[in-house]
């Protein structure tokens, strides 16, 4: 397992859950919005697998939980023996994905290896290519989405926002595709220097606030990202 960094405390990343988080290099998409840019392909400064369960050792009774995320964690094969490792040590696991692979996300559900998933929904599924920089496997992504909504796990859905790739009726749209999802966030977009594509803006606080409006009707729990 290619381990590109390690937030070793968050309050944030798994809900009710004091966690860390490992960030697992690679992934099949190539989001322009994307902050993880640096974890997409090979990097330095990598940790060792040994480094990282030494420190799950010296954390057990301190942290309850583990966040895996990216990158795209289910682009590795070695992902489920990992997760079991993880589990071995009693802690519960949250996965972020982008829901590309729904054959091995519901394998690991099946095998219990997974407690919550946060799923990346990139847009409607008519520009889906477009925010995902690159061409998606749009039934898998349908499939991954449909497997959740089916409530056999804990989980979430979440959609980075950005001013020149969502508009208001893509938001009709996913609201249609996951309508009566147990919960939907709306994050904004955060640019910065490992940010892909260069010149993107975040959209303003009413403009969220419209959107979420927008998808109340088919999502009655559409949250933005941090508010109350």
């Amino acid at each position: 397992m290619t381990i590109a960094g390690l937030q070793k405390t968050t309050l944030l990343d798994f809900p009710g859950k004091v966690a860390c988080t490992v960030f697992l290099r690679g992934c099949n998409f190539r989001c322009p919005f994307c902050q993880n840019s640096e974890l997409l392909g090979a990097g330095e400064d990598e940790m060792s697998e040994d480094a990282f369960f030494s420190f799950l050792e010296k954390r057990r009774g301190i942290l309850d939980g583990v966040c895996v995320s990216g990158g795209e964690p289910l682009v590795h094969a070695d992902i489920a023996p990992f997760l079991r490792r993880i589990r071995t040590l009693g802690y519960a696991v949250k996965l972020d994905t982008n829901g590309a692979f729904p054959q091995t996300l519901q394998a690991l559900t099946a095998e219990g290896l997974l407690d919550c998933v946060a799923m990346d929904i990139k847009n409607s599924p008519e520009r889906y290519a477009k925010t995902a920089g690159t061409e998606v496997d749009l039934s898998a992504v349908r499939e991954s989405a449909a497997f959740l909504l089916e409530g056999s796990i804990d989980y979430e859905f979440r959609t980075t926002v950005v001013k020149e790739l969502h508009r208001a009726e893509d938001f009709l749209r996913i609201g249609e595709w996951l309508r009566g999802a147990k919960r939907y966030f709306l994050q904004t977009f955060r640019d910065g220097e490992s940010v892909l594509r260069r010149g993107l803006t975040p959209c303003s606080d009413a403009e969220m606030r419209a959107f979420k409006k927008l998808l109340l009707p088919y999502i009655p729990n559409t949250l933005l990202r941090g508010e109350n």
